[in-house]
């Protein structure tokens, strides 16, 4: 028998199906009322070299194509490149290339990484953001969305990353620093353009109910982030100011929605950047101190939540709505954002956590006024823990007795009656800056005039590309856009006199919210597709991506939908929604290794405080020695060394350092310790290369291990022992083909009579019954399962050894479903089995198999067994057998017999065809 060898396999198939040209997507008329099934994956960035912790989401995707084509769909399956940002422009000063350079070979080698995976996609529709044919429409929807009012400009607070010298994204903001520089960011104030997302908000929040195919955590996310809050609006008096005065402001106005808890206010806090906060400074350093400390935070609610919560008195006092002989202290706080709101709130700390935190770091009043249903009010307390669900209100004077919704709407209306506020409807949702200060961006259409102001270009002028002789270098920092001696100076459309560009390029958000739709039309050179493509298509059957992505990417794509819908460019989809069903997979994790300090011979005094990620072959070899002696890797530490006497060599120490002797006698060294299980990534150096992989093992084990291992929402560890499990199934899977030796019978053939008994009927059933569960289980994204069947199949075929005319057509029948099941995880050597088989034409294109409703109906079945509520055995009966035959079934099984050993059976019962309860004691 031949072994089965990927590199001449793999090659062979995937040069036949470019040949045929089976992974073109038809057009409508070509398509002739096929159904149609979009299947997308989230397009990379080209950052350089795949690994194999990014084929699993292109895995994913892949087997569904496959799946939708073999079941008569019309398949669009495209590939991307989101390849605007500022990587680039950092690789263009680290390495003295041009980002268009750098971005294009990169998306060359990534190309033909993902081709060696074999996915069925139709390259004919590539398309790659940064190419002027793209970003081109990208500048013209642009300026449609201004002409209709999604675009405006506007002064605001940004993050400023003083290294990167950029506006960042207050996600991009961690603990303060930018996420790629790790510099503290500013606070700055900028002209931004801005897309008027706050205009879809509550068709973006209703729409979401919906999405159904979509799951709940993302729902959930969207639905917070939109953030639609109903409550109160009102205003405090400030103490000893009057209207009209010349003091400054006199109120202090928030937003809340638990006006109920008014009655347990403590104090009103402001935000660093409030008007208020900002008059204060200007006498008082303690609070221009504060200001200088708030602003050196992120921005963003995750780092406000995570960080110590942090204020100062401003030495005013305000009057409580409800009754003005109650004063409440003014403080400014580091837990207020100016974007949320009014930029003021007031604390409640018995009811609120980040309020509970500030109380007890200032030693502010806790009072309760929500009571949990069943409490007594003589004892409940919040001193150490806040209550922040809902209850009955009391110490609250006229709201006392009411349930919590109840008391919000009687606080409403009595703030309304003292002409004090009203119920408002607030969203935490804000209209999206899309400025960047950088080069490698999608140049924004207007233009600068003195005279005319900011006016936009002409679409016959587009695309506005952007020029190639620019300069990047650490000492000009900033925009080469701002720098450059031409580009920039222009004529102002409008009166013809001296203009300048817009330099800022748009946030690569923007990219993405739309590359969806120009791959249904993407060599479109008039318009960025047409509509009634962009109608067949839209909106994507199956997304498949991280979960990262569930806000903005997501939010920002279902925005673009409506603007694009409203300004023309779409017919359809009409609610609006660009993606159908989404899936966000898990990640591919992989062990690190850390390496301690380098070390000579005075072992003890080594100082180890670096801690620097290493690739996992560097190590390879220690970890050969952990296993020889029989150790876990995973425990081990492990010492590279260099002898006094120049031999070298690898020991691996458990649970402590070596010997004194042992010490003594090295000379230089390196000590490794395995680290976390961590997501694959390059900056963790814990990624394995996808070409070298596929070298060694080929595509399809790459494609098979990481869908195999768990399920697909959850992330997978990448293991030597489940690569060699994967490896070893694809040479069984082969071994049992080869050896077969001639044709599989055809789905339409007649069996022998003896293939309707005994071990030959057995396997037919069982292979019959795989194509019902892996039909169904990829259908519901259970990869792992389906391929469970799979291995289950493979044990029943390998089991039947007869060479009768029963057992031959039996196992050649289950051979040839084996490979059409497998074929959309391993379409190589599935392709090689179907040939090897006899099977006709390309198996990519054959039908997937159907299932003989005789032979897949199962006559019995599999009953849990239960003593007590345990679970104790499970007995195989026959569909609807009688109850007193189950009883005595499960009686007898050995398992239970011998747990009721010494019991009395009380009661025995029996739920037809599902579960067997015994009662005993």
């Amino acid at each position: 028998m031949s072994r089965y060898n990927h590199r001449e396999v793999e090659p062979k198939w995937r040069a036949r199906w470019a040949a045929a040209g089976i992974d073109r997507a038809l057009s409508p008329e070509e398509a002739n009322g096929k159904p149609k099934a979009y299947v997308l994956e989230m397009f990379p960035y080209p950052s350089g070299r795949i690994h194999v912790g990014h084929s699993r989401n292109y895995t994913m995707g892949d087997v569904v194509a496959r799946f939708r084509r073999s079941n008569g769909y019309n398949v669009l399956h495209p590939m991307g490149w989101d390849a605007f940002g500022l990587p680039a422009e950092n690789a263009a000063i680290e390495k003295n290339v041009h980002p268009k350079g750098w971005t294009y070979d990169n998306i060359d080698a990534m190309r033909e990484q993902l081709k060696l995976l074999g996915l069925a996609i139709d390259w004919s529709r590539e398309i790659a953001t940064c190419d002027a044919s793209y970003y081109k429409h990208q500048q013209a929807i642009f300026l449609a969305f201004w002409r209709k009012g999604l675009v405006y400009r506007k002064k605001q607070k940004v993050n400023w990353d003083p290294v990167d010298n950029t506006v960042l994204a207050n996600e991009q903001v961690v603990d303060g620093k930018g996420w790629r520089s790790g510099a503290p960011v500013e606070t700055r104030e900028l002209e931004q353009w801005m897309f008027r997302v706050t205009a879809y908000a509550e068709d973006l929040l209703t729409a979401i109910g919906g999405l159904d195919k979509w799951p709940d955590k993302v729902r959930l996310m969207q639905s917070n982030w939109i953030g639609k809050s109903q409550g109160a609006r009102f205003k405090f008096d400030i103490v000893d100011r009057e209207p009209g005065g010349t003091s400054g402001e006199h109120q202090i106005e928030v937003f809340t929605t638990r006006p109920d808890t008014l009655f347990g206010a403590s104090f009103v806090a402001l935000a660093a950047d409030h008007p208020l906060t900002k008059q204060a400074a200007i006498e008082n350093a303690d609070v221009a101190e504060f200001i200088t400390r708030a602003q050196s935070l992120g921005t963003s609610e995750a780092d406000i939540e995570k960080a110590e919560k942090f204020g100062v008195d401003l030495g005013l006092r305000v009057k409580h709505p409800f009754d003005p002989s109650w004063e409440l202290p003014v403080w400014a706080a580091n837990f207020v954002l100016s974007q949320y709101g009014t930029g003021a709130l007031f604390g409640c700390p018995g009811h609120d956590e980040r309020d509970h935190a500030f109380a007890s770091t200032y030693k502010l009043p806790i009072i309760p006024v929500v009571l949990p249903n069943g409490e007594d009010a003589a004892t409940f307390s919040v001193a150490d823990k806040p209550y922040t669900d809902d209850g009955v209100a009391y110490n609250s004077r006229f709201l006392d007795g009411l349930g919590s919704r109840a008391a919000i709407a009687r606080a409403v209306e009595e703030l309304v009656k003292l002409g004090a506020g009203e119920a408002t409807t607030q969203w935490r949702l804000r209209d999206w800056g899309v400025s960047r200060q950088r080069y490698w961006g999608c140049p924004i259409p207007a233009i600068h005039c003195e005279k005319c102001g900011v006016v936009p270009v002409p679409e016959s002028d587009l695309p506005i590309a952007l020029p190639d002789d620019v300069t990047f270098d650490r000492e000009h920092p900033g925009n080469p856009l701002d720098r450059h001696p031409t580009w920039k100076h222009t004529a102002c459309p409008t009166c013809g006199g001296k203009a300048t560009r817009e330099t800022d390029t748009l946030d690569t958000f923007v990219d993405s919210s739309w590359y969806f739709a120009r791959f249904t039309d993407p060599k479109n050179e008039t318009s960025p597709f047409d509509q009634k493509k962009a109608a067949y298509w839209l909106p994507v059957d199956q997304y498949v991506g991280g979960v990262e992505h569930a806000v903005l990417h997501l939010l920002y794509s279902r925005f673009f939908t409506r603007g694009l819908r409203d300004c023309g460019y779409l017919e359809g989809p009409a609610n609006g929604e660009p993606f159908a069903s989404l899936f966000t997979q898990g990640m591919v994790v992989h062990e690190t290794y850390r390496e301690v300090v380098p070390f000579t011979h005075n072992y003890a005094a080594t100082d180890f405080s670096k801690d620097d990620p290493l690739p996992p072959d560097e190590p390879s070899r220690a970890r050969s020695v952990a296993e020889a002696l029989g150790k876990s890797p995973h425990s081990a530490v492990v010492l590279e060394f260099d002898s006094v006497a120049g031999a070298s060599g690898t020991r691996v120490a458990m649970g402590g350092w070596l010997l004194p002797e042992e010490r003594e006698s090295l000379k230089a060294g390196r000590l490794y310790l395995t680290g976390d299980i961590e997501k694959m990534s390059k900056s963790k150096k814990n990624v394995v290369d996808l070409s070298e992989f596929i070298t060694d093992f080929g595509a399809d084990v790459a494609r098979w291990f990481v869908l195999s291992d768990s399920p697909p929402e959850r992330d997978v560890e990448w293991t030597a022992a489940g690569v060699k499990g994967a490896w070893g199934f694809v040479q069984r899977v082969w071994t049992l083909v080869d050896a077969h030796g001639k044709p599989a019978p055809k789905a339409t053939d007649t069996p022998p009579n003896r293939a309707a008994e005994g071990e030959s009927l057995a396997l037919r059933q069982l292979a019959h019954r795989a194509i019902q569960s892996v039909t169904d289980d990829i259908e519901h994204f259970r990869f792992n399962v389906a391929i469970a069947r799979c291995y289950e199949l493979v044990n029943a075929i390998a089991k039947l050894k007869g060479d009768d005319e029963a057992s031959i057509y039996a196992r050649g029948e289950a051979l040839r479903i084996l490979a059409q099941l497998i074929s959309p995880y391993m379409p190589h050597l599935a392709e090689e089995c179907w040939e090897t088989l006899g099977g006709e034409g390309l198996l990519a294109i054959a039908p997937w198999p159907v299932a003989d409703p005789q032979l897949a109906a199962r006559n019995s079945v599999t009953l849990p067994i239960q003593v007590n509520g345990k679970k104790r055995g499970e007995i195989e009966a026959p569909k609807g057998a009688p109850e007193a035959d189950v009883r005595e079934m499960a009686l007898k099984h050995p398992s239970v017999a011998q747990f009721l050993e010494g019991q009395t059976v009380r009661k025995v019962i029996v739920v037809a065809d599902r579960i067997v309860n015994i009662v005993a004691n």
